[in-house]
C-alpha cells in the first residue's frame, strides 16, 4: 500500500506527497500532461524537443545541472506519446534547490535562438543516429503509419519527419510551451524523507505565483475499428529478415488492457513463453521473438516482433506465429500458466515500487490518468482476470482483420 497526501494549489498545480523516512533522499517529479499525441501533424517531435529545451536553462539560471549537482542531486527526463516527465533526486535536506530550479523553468524558460539551435541540432542528430542510419531504425515509423489511420499515435515521439524539427521556429516553440507547460497541466510529486506541511509551504512559495495557464482539453479522433488485415513489405540493408505484427488493444483504463498485458506475458514474456519455446527453441525459426504492448493511455498496440534465422522463409515463420496465436484462440490457458504470469506481474509491480523514484513516477502517472489510488488497486485488477477472459479476448482481439503486418526483408 503506497500512502500519499494530495492537495491542489490555487493555480491548478496538483501536488502529491509520499512520505518515506527510511531514506535520506527525496525525489521531485514533475509530469506534464503533454506528449507527441498533442502535436500538430505538420509540426511533430515538439514534445521531445521540449524535453531537451527544458535543460537549456531559464532566464535566471543559465545552467540547470550545475546548482543541482552542487546540492548532491541528479536529474533526467523522458517523453512518450502521452506525457513528458522530469525528475530529480537529491538529499532531502537540499530539496528546496529542486523546487526553485523546477519552478524557475516552468515560469521563465529561456527562449533564445541559440538554445533552440543547439537543442534542434542534438535532436536532429538523435533522429539520424537512431531512426535513419540504424538497422531496423525505421520499423516503428512504418508500423505506426500502417496501424493507425487517424489517431496521432501514427507518428513516433521523435517526430514523423526530420524536417519538422529542422524547421522548428522560435514562435512555434513558445506557443507550444505556453499551451502545455502550465501549472494547470502539470503534476508535482515529492517522495522521500519529507513532511507534507513543509512541501505545502515550498510548493506555495515556489510555484504558487506562476500563472495558471489554460487547461488543455484534448479533442483527439478515435482510431476507427480495423476490419481488414494490413500488410507492408519493405527491404533495407539489415543483417536478417524481421517480422512485426500488431493488433489494436484497449486503452489504459479499460479491463481489456489488463487482459492484453497478461496475454503478452503468456506469449512473449521471456524464455518460458509460448512464442520463444515453440519458435526459437523447438522449431528454430527465429533467433529471438518478443510479444509486448506500449502501455499507451489511448488504445494501443499488442506487438509480436522477431528476427528470422538466416535461410528461413518469411511465409514459414509467419505461419508458425499464426499457429501459436490460433492455439491461444482455441484452448483455455491452464490455471497454472495463468497464475504464473499473474505472479510475475505482481513481482514486477513490487519491484517497480521499491525505489522512491519509481513510486513518485507512478503516482504522477496515475494522477494523470485521473486517480492516484489506482496505484494501490492495479494488482487486484490483474487478479480478477480469468482464463475465460484470456480466451475470449484472444479470439476477438488477435483476429487477423484487426492486424497490421510488416515483413522486413534483408537486401543481403
Amino acid at each position: 500500500m503506497i500512502h500519499y497526501n494530495r492537495f491542489v494549489l490555487d493555480n491548478g498545480l496538483r501536488v502529491l506527497v509520499h512520505e518515506d523516512t527510511s531514506t535520506p533522499m527525496a525525489v521531485v517529479n514533475i509530469m506534464y500532461d503533454v506528449g507527441s499525441r498533442d502535436e500538430n501533424p505538420d509540426k511533430t517531435g515538439f514534445a521531445h524537443l521540449f524535453e531537451h529545451l527544458m535543460f537549456g536553462g531559464s532566464i535566471n539560471i543559465p545552467d540547470y545541472d550545475e546548482p543541482l549537482q552542487r546540492a548532491g542531486g541528479e536529474n533526467n527526463a523522458y517523453t512518450t506519446n502521452d506525457l513528458t516527465n522530469y525528475y530529480c533526486q537529491l538529499p532531502a535536506e537540499n530539496i528546496e534547490t529542486a523546487f526553485w530550479l523546477e519552478s524557475d523553468r516552468m515560469l521563465s524558460l529561456a527562449f533564445s535562438k541559440k538554445s533552440l539551435d543547439v537543442q534542434r541540432k542534438v535532436v536532429c542528430e538523435e533522429f539520424k543516429e537512431h531512426y535513419i542510419n540504424k538497422p531496423y531504425g525505421d520499423v516503428w515509423h512504418k508500423m505506426r503509419e500502417l496501424a493507425y489511420t487517424v489517431h496521432p499515435y501514427r507518428w513516433m515521439t521523435i517526430g514523423k519527419d526530420l524536417s519538422h524539427i529542422e524547421n522548428a521556429q522560435l514562435n512555434d516553440v513558445k506557443e507550444f510551451f505556453f499551451k502545455h507547460y502550465r501549472p494547470i497541466n502539470a503534476i508535482l510529486v515529492v517522495a522521500g524523507n519529507v513532511k507534507t506541511e513543509e512541501i505545502k509551504r515550498l510548493a506555495n512559495k515556489w510555484f504558487g505565483d506562476i500563472p495558471m495557464g489554460e487547461k488543455y482539453v484534448r479533442h483527439l479522433t478515435d482510431e476507427p475499428v480495423q476490419h481488414q488485415a494490413r500488410v507492408l513489405d519493405t527491404e533495407a540493408d539489415v543483417p536478417l529478415n524481421a517480422f512485426y505484427k500488431t493488433w489494436h488493444m484497449e486503452s489504459r483504463l479499460e479491463k481489456g488492457y489488463y487482459v492484453a498485458d497478461l496475454i503478452t506475458e503468456i506469449l512473449g514474456g521471456g524464455g518460458s513463453s509460448r512464442l520463444y519455446q515453440a519458435l526459437v527453441k523447438e522449431q528454430k525459426l527465429f533467433s529471438n521473438i518478443d510479444c509486448y504492448h506500449f502501455g499507451s493511455v489511448d488504445k494501443g498496440l499488442i506487438t509480436i516482433e522477431g528476427k528470422l534465422v538466416k535461410g528461413v522463409s518469411m511465409d514459414k515463420a509467419e505461419q508458425a506465429v499464426n499457429e501459436v496465436i490460433e492455439k491461444m484462440q482455441a484452448d483455455s490457458v491452464s490455471e497454472t500458466e495463468l497464475q504464473k504470469v499473474k505472479n510475475k506481474t505482481e513481482s514486477i509491480i513490487a519491484f517497480e515500487d521499491m525505489t522512491i523514484m519509481s513510486r513518485a513516477n507512478s503516482l504522477a502517472f496515475y494522477e494523470l490518468l485521473g486517480d492516484p489510488d489506482l496505484m494501490n488497486k492495479e494488482l487486484e485488477k490483474y487478479q480478477q482476470i480469468t482464463a475465460g477472459d484470456i480466451l475470449s479476448y484472444s479470439k476477438s482481439t488477435l483476429d487477423a482483420a484487426n492486424s497490421s503486418t510488416l515483413h522486413y526483408y534483408s537486401k543481403n
